[in-house]
C-alpha cells in the first residue's frame, strides 16, 4: 500500500516585490517540499486571493535548474563557462578581492547592489550592513518608486491614506496607473466588492486595454505621460460644475484660489488633445465623480515611469481633494502605506553608523558607472568590485548595452549571489546560490496594505543554497569586521528588529502570522490636516523641499510646474522614432523572477510588441511577423502581435524576458533610458520613441521561400 505524503500547512508572507505582501497559507508536504501555495483567509486584505504565479510557487521552488553549489569563473566572462569549488575558497575570492580594490582605490571602489528580488527586511537589507560597516559606496534607489512617491508626498506631506480596505466601502474605486489584475491582485478584490455590494463604479486609467481595464464600468485608454492633463480637466469640470468642495479647500489645501484660476484654461477640450480621449469621456469621468463624492483613488506605479511622472501624481492626488473626498470613509486616495510602520532596522543595516561622506551611487545609472562615466561616479574611483544580491541588472536595469559593457571589464571583480543562473551571474566571477523565502526566516511590511508579517523558515534549503544573511555576516567576519549581528540568527534579528522598533517580537506575531498597523481613522484621512508643516495640502509644493527619500535634486527639477499640470517632458515621437514604447508588466512575470519557470513561460508565449493594426498596416507588417524595434540606443528583435486597445503612435511589450529569449540576445531594456526623473531620480521605463519595421532577414527568408515555392509548383 501507498504511504499518503503527510502535509502541514503554515502561515508564510509572499515575499516579491509587489505591494500586495500576500499572506500566505503555504503547504509543506513530508517537512521537505512546497505544495499548494493559497492566499490567506485570515489576513483580511489578502483575503485568500493571490496570484497564479505566486500559487505555483513549489514549480520554481523545486526547480531543477536552481543554483546548488558555489562556483568560479574558468572562461570569458558571460561564457557560462564555472566549476565548482567550496564554500569557503569562494567567501575567501569575495573577501580578498574586497581587500585589492579598497588597497588601490579606497572603500568607494567597493559597491555593494541590491534591490527587491526579496522585500524581506532582513535578507533584502542586510546587505547594508556590509556597505555602512566597510565604508562601501552606498547606493540610492531609484529604479521604482522615486517619481511616485515624491509627488505623493509633495501634496500630503506623508507617504500614507486611507485604509486600502476601505475600497469595499467606495461608492467609485479609480484604479490609476496600475493593471491590478496582474501586479497587484488584491485591489481587485476590494474593488469588485464594493461593486456588487454597493453597486459602486469602477473607472480604470491607463495606457493600454490590458486585464485590468477590461473589468472597468469605464476604462479610459490615454497616450503615455499625459495623466496630468486628465487630472486637470476632471479637476476644471468638479469647479465648474459646483462639485468642488469649497470648504474643505478653504480650511485643508494651501492655495485653492489659485488652483481654480489657473484650471480654467485646462478643460476637456485642451486635454482631448493632449491625451487622445475623447471629450465626452473625460465630461463623463468628472461627472461620475460629481455624483460619487465617496470616491477612492487608488494611485500606483505607473507614475514612476515616465519623466512627469511626479507631476502627474501630484495632479491625480489633487482631484479628491477638490472633492473634499478625504474625510469619508472610502474616499481619499491611496499611493502606499510606507509612512505607518516606524520600523528602526539599524540592528539590520548598521545605517546609524553609516559615514554620510560616503558617495550613494545611483541604482539606475549602472550602465554609466560601470563604464566610468565621471558624473555618476560623483567624481570619485571606479567601482572594481561588487556583490550583487536580490537583482539582476544585466536584465532589469536600463541602458542594458551600457551595463553589458561595463559587467564585461576585465577589472572589475563580481560576485553573484542567486537563486538560478541569470544574465547578471553569467557576468560574475564568483557565483553563490541563495535560499528561497520558504528556505529562511524574515519578516516583512506591506506596503499596499497595513500589516507586518512574518515569513518562517519552513524547509531546508537544497545542495549549500545560503541565506542573504549568512553571506553578508561570513564575509564581514573575513574583512576583519566585528559586530553583534554577525553571530545572530536571522530570526533573532527580526526579533530584535521588532522589539526594536515597538512592534512586539517574534513569538508574539507568529501566531498570528500578522499585524494590523493601520493609524486610526482621523490620522489615516487627515482630518486633523495633513502631513506637511502647514497642516494643508500642498497643490504648489516646493519641489526641492519635498521630504521624501533623495541624493539631491536631478534632472530639470527646476522647470517643474508650480501647480497640477501636464508636464511636456516625456521622450515624444519625432519623425525618426514616430512610436512611444510601453515596456509594461507581464501578468506572469514579476521583473526577471519566474521568467524562469515552464509554466509561466508558457503563459506567456514570446517576446512581443503590441501594434494597432492601422499603424501595422502603414508599416506593412502582418501579426506573427519578426520585427525589429529600435531607438538611438540600440534595438530589439521581437514579434509582431496585431493590438487594438491602443492609442495611435503607441507600441506595448509586456513582460521581462530573458536577454536570451531574443533572437540576438538584446533584452527590451536596451531601448530604455537611465537620466534621473526630475525632482529626486527615477528611471522612466515607459517613456521611450522607437522606430519599428519588419526584419529583413526574416522578410528575405520569406520572399526565397515564396520563390522556392513558386519554382517548384
Amino acid at each position: 500500500m501507498n504511504k499518503q505524503p503527510e502535509i502541514t500547512r503554515f502561515k508564510s508572507t509572499c515575499p516579491h516585490d509587489c505591494p500586495s505582501t500576500c499572506a500566505l497559507d503555504v503547504e509543506v508536504v513530508d517537512g521537505a517540499m512546497i505544495g499548494r501555495v493559497r492566499g490567506h483567509n485570515g489576513q483580511s486584505y489578502t483575503a485568500g486571493v493571490i496570484c497564479a504565479k505566486v500559487a505555483r510557487y513549489a514549480e520554481r521552488n523545486h526547480h531543477p535548474d536552481r543554483l546548488l553549489k558555489p562556483l568560479q569563473r574558468v572562461g570569458e566572462k558571460g561564457s557560462g563557462e564555472f566549476r565548482e569549488i567550496s564554500w569557503d575558497a569562494a567567501m575567501d575570492e569575495i573577501a580578498n578581492a574586497f581587500i585589492k580594490a579598497e588597497a588601490r582605490h579606497g572603500t568607494e571602489a567597493v559597491w555593494p547592489y541590491h534591490y527587491a528580488g526579496t522585500m524581506g527586511l532582513v535578507q533584502r537589507d542586510g546587505i547594508h550592513r556590509v556597505r555602512n560597516l566597510k565604508g562601501y559606496s552606498g547606493q540610492f534607489d531609484t529604479i521604482c518608486v522615486n517619481p511616485a512617491w515624491t509627488g505623493f508626498i509633495a501634496a500630503t506631506g506623508k507617504l500614507a491614506g486611507p485604509d486600502p480596505r476601505e475600497m469595499a466601502k467606495s461608492d467609485c474605486v479609480i484604479i490609476w496607473g496600475t493593471n491590478a489584475v496582474s501586479t497587484q491582485v488584491n485591489v481587485m478584490t476590494h474593488a469588485t466588492k464594493a461593486r456588487k455590494e454597493r453597486g459602486a463604479k469602477i473607472v480604470v486609467i491607463d495606457v493600454y486595454m490590458n486585464d485590468t481595464m477590461k473589468q472597468a464600468d469605464l476604462a479610459l485608454c490615454l497616450k503615455p505621460g499625459t495623466d496630468g492633463a486628465l487630472a486637470c480637466a476632471v479637476m476644471h469640470c468638479l469647479f465648474r460644475d459646483g462639485h468642488a468642495d469649497r470648504d474643505y479647500l478653504a480650511q485643508y489645501s494651501n492655495c485653492p484660489q489659485r488652483l481654480e484660476e489657473h484650471l480654467k484654461s485646462r478643460g476637456p477640450e485642451w486635454a482631448s488633445a493632449i491625451t487622445g480621449l475623447p471629450v465626452e469621456k473625460i465630461e463623463e469621468f468628472a461627472a461620475w465623480l460629481g455624483a460619487r463624492k465617496r470616491s477612492f483613488f487608488r494611485l500606483g506605479y505607473g507614475f514612476t515611469r515616465t519623466r512627469n511622472g511626479t507631476v502627474a501624481m501630484l495632479s491625480a492626488v489633487s482631484i479628491p481633494t477638490v472633492m473634499g473626498a478625504w474625510p469619508l470613509e472610502g474616499g481619499g486616495a491611496f499611493h502606499s502605506n510606507g509612512a505607518i510602520f516606524n520600523i528602526n532596522a539599524d540592528i539590520v543595516t548598521a545605517a546609524d553608523r553609516r559615514d554620510p561622506s560616503i558617495r550613494m551611487l545611483d541604482q539606475s545609472r549602472i550602465g554609466q558607472i560601470l563604464t566610468g562615466e565621471g558624473d555618476a561616479l560623483y567624481g570619485g574611483p571606479p567601482v572594481t568590485a561588487m556583490i550583487i544580491q536580490n537583482t539582476n541588472p544585466v536584465s532589469v536595469a536600463p541602458e542594458q548595452t551600457l551595463v553589458k559593457q561595463g559587467f564585461a571589464r576585465d577589472d572589475l571583480f563580481t560576485c553573484v549571489h542567486e537563486q538560478f543562473m541569470t544574465e547578471t551571474a553569467k557576468m560574475a566571477d564568483i557565483v553563490i546560490p541563495a535560499t528561497m523565502f520558504t528556505e529562511h526566516d524574515d519578516v516583512y511590511r506591506g506596503g499596499g496594505h497595513q500589516h507586518i508579517s512574518l515569513g518562517p523558515k519552513l524547509i531546508d534549503a537544497p545542495g549549500e543554497c545560503r541565506e542573504n544573511h549568512v553571506v553578508n555576516s561570513e564575509l564581514l567576519k573575513r574583512l576583519g569586521v566585528e559586530d553583534r549581528a554577525n553571530d545572530m540568527s536571522a530570526r533573532e534579528l527580526v526579533d530584535a528588529l521588532l522589539r526594536k522598533s515597538g512592534r512586539g517580537n517574534w513569538d508574539e506575531i507568529a501566531e498570528a502570522g500578522w499585524i494590523d498597523c493601520q493609524p486610526d481613522f482621523e490620522t489615516s484621512h487627515y482630518i486633523g490636516g495633513f502631513g506637511n508643516a502647514d497642516g494643508k495640502f500642498h497643490f504648489a509644493p516646493d519641489w526641492t523641499s519635498v521630504k521624501a527619500s533623495n541624493n539631491g535634486a536631478m534632472g530639470p527639477h527646476a522647470e517643474l510646474p508650480e501647480l497640477p499640470d501636464h508636464w511636456d517632458v516625456t521622450e515624444n515621437a519625432d519623425t525618426a522614432h514616430p512610436f512611444r514604447l510601453v515596456t509594461a508588466p507581464a501578468r506572469s512575470f514579476l521583473n526577471s523572477s519566474f521568467n524562469e519557470t515552464a509554466g509561466s513561460k508558457a503563459r506567456e508565449g514570446r517576446p512581443e510588441v503590441l501594434v494597432r493594426a492601422d499603424d501595422a498596416a502603414r508599416l506593412n507588417l502582418v501579426d506573427g511577423e519578426a520585427a525589429i524595434i529600435g531607438n538611438e540606443r540600440g534595438q530589439v528583435k521581437l514579434h509582431v502581435k496585431i493590438f487594438d486597445g491602443l492609442c495611435p503612435g503607441v507600441v506595448v511589450s509586456e513582460g521581462l524576458w530573458p536577454n536570451d529569449a531574443f533572437e540576438d540576445g538584446a533584452g527590451i531594456n536596451t531601448l530604455t533610458r537611465a537620466d534621473p526623473v526630475a525632482p529626486y531620480g527615477g528611471a522612466a521605463f515607459h517613456d521611450n520613441r522607437v522606430w519599428l519595421r519588419a526584419d529583413p532577414a526574416r522578410r528575405r527568408e520569406q520572399d526565397n521561400d515564396a520563390l522556392r515555392q513558386e519554382v517548384e509548383a
